[in-house]
């Protein structure tokens, strides 16, 4: 199992643990302005997608932010709708729009509103959906933000026209966690759910990785090596105070949050060779889970916490096997391919995403856990490290295009994708954070 020992190696010299041994001396610091800026690229077309117009908002072209815009590419990306062609109209959430109109430009559903700068800075957003084939008012809401919101409002008004169109909820408003290198420099950042209006959490001259959010959305678990070796830190997002949560003998990796948020799941070098152990999230004894002659690494909890997928070698090569999350005996759960690395779970516990290396590419795979059916999602050669939106709907993952490493997500028949590409060096370990609390 080179490729986990080269994660966890003290000296990230070769090709792999250049791409996936990100381990970190960092300093602790709030978070800092954004350099990173993205812009999203959606390709591929879905079998059924909600074609919706959008009207550009009333007053947004003196705003910094065109709420529109961000509203349609959140909407798009999402691989449920399709923007239909608003040009020509002014509408805004007062108007009472002709139906008929939208109708014939195709649109199901239609989106208006009006962005208002008040005389103490901040901006009053307001909007309204219709939905055009029934001639219902579906309703809108307002915010009245700081200009350093206006995203975080178009991101809000996306989660509610998803919620009311599709029945499900909106991620728009969630955030990731991603590590980019730049010539020498690491830095864990976090942004936007379209990668957007990142910043900087930590920032170190070494490497970082596996960053990995709580439940509720506060706190960043990653691995550092300021002391020579990995170890393991929590940080808090807010305030960028962190503490050490395992630095024992031998190596200390791979951290994943319990759903509660009270335990790390770890693996720990500490008794010889990779084992998985649990330990408080405040710090503490580990307890060991895994009692084997293998390497057992890459923990995953199940959403309900009563399960923890991770991989191992035991069966001679890396494959995903799932336990109880108190330990005892582990199940195989891939059977599909020679080599299979980090495990995701989804939220509503039905799809397992995956790295499997086929032919010498590693490649992003989706198992629906029912069925044990699997489906590759891409066609590229250097994907890594999954991760499911908290709806289940899209996964995040980090791959190589271009010749640069950047972010993509994906629908879950790999059908819709999105790209999002970064100014500010190579892009990779991303893991997306937990629905944000109105």
């Amino acid at each position: 199992m080179k490729k986990q020992l080269q994660e966890i190696s003290p000296t990230p010299s070769s090709s792999f643990s250049v791409r996936r041994t990100l381990i970190a001396a960092l300093a602790a610091s709030p978070l800092a302005p954004a350099f990173a800026q993205f812009r999203v690229e959606v390709s591929g077309v879905g079998l059924t997608q909600l074609p919706i117009a959008l009207v550009p908002f009333k007053g947004e072209d003196a705003s910094p932010q065109k709420i529109s815009a961000i509203v349609q590419a959140d909407l798009e990306r999402s691989g449920q709708f399709r923007g239909v062609d608003a040009s020509g109209q002014s509408l805004d959430e007062g108007s009472r729009p002709d139906l008929s109109l939208w109708r014939q430009r195709t649109a199901d559903s239609l989106v208006a509103g009006s962005v208002t700068r008040l005389a103490d800075g901040r901006f009053d957003v307001k909007f309204r959906l219709w939905d055009v084939v029934r001639g219902q008012d579906l309703g809108g809401q307002s915010y009245t933000v700081p200009q350093g919101d206006l995203r975080l409002a178009a991101h809000r008004i996306a989660d509610y026209v998803y919620e009311k169109l599709t029945g499900e909820k909106g991620i728009f408003s969630t955030r990731i966690a991603y590590v980019t290198k730049g010539g020498t420099r690491y830095t864990l950042w976090v942004a936007d759910a379209d990668g957007e209006n990142a910043q900087a959490a930590l920032a170190s001259p070494e490497p970082i990785i596996s960053p990995v959010w709580s439940a509720n959305g506060g706190q960043l678990a990653y691995v550092s090596f300021e002391s020579r070796k990995p170890v393991v830190y929590v940080h808090t997002v807010a305030s960028g105070q962190r503490r050490l949560v395992a630095n024992f003998k031998g190596n200390n990796s791979a951290p994943a949050w319990s759903p509660d948020g009270s335990t790390l799941a770890v693996t720990l070098s500490r008794d010889g060779g990779s084992q998985l152990f649990t330990i408080p999230a405040g710090g503490g004894e580990p307890r060991r889970l895994t009692q084997s002659a293998s390497i057992d690494t890459e923990p995953r909890y199940s959403a309900d916490g009563g399960t923890i997928y991770f991989v191992s070698d035991r069966g001679g090569a890396p494959q995903i096997y799932k336990m109880s999350a108190g330990g005892g005996n582990p199940t195989r759960v891939t059977f599909t391919g020679a080599y299979n690395i980090s495990p995701s779970v989804s939220a509503d516990g039905r799809w397992l995403a995956y790295i499997s290396r086929v032919g010498g590419a590693f490649k992003l795979h989706v198992m629906e856990l029912a069925t044990g059916n699997v489906a590759a999602l891409t066609d590229t050669t250097a994907d890594e490290k999954p991760s499911f939106a908290p709806n289940s709907k899209l996964i995040v993952y980090a791959t190589r295009l271009g010749g640069r490493e950047a972010l993509m997500t994906t629908t879950l028949d790999g059908k819709i994708k999105a790209r999002l590409a970064g100014q500010a060096g190579d892009i990779r370990e991303p893991d997306w954070g937990p629905f944000q609390k109105q």
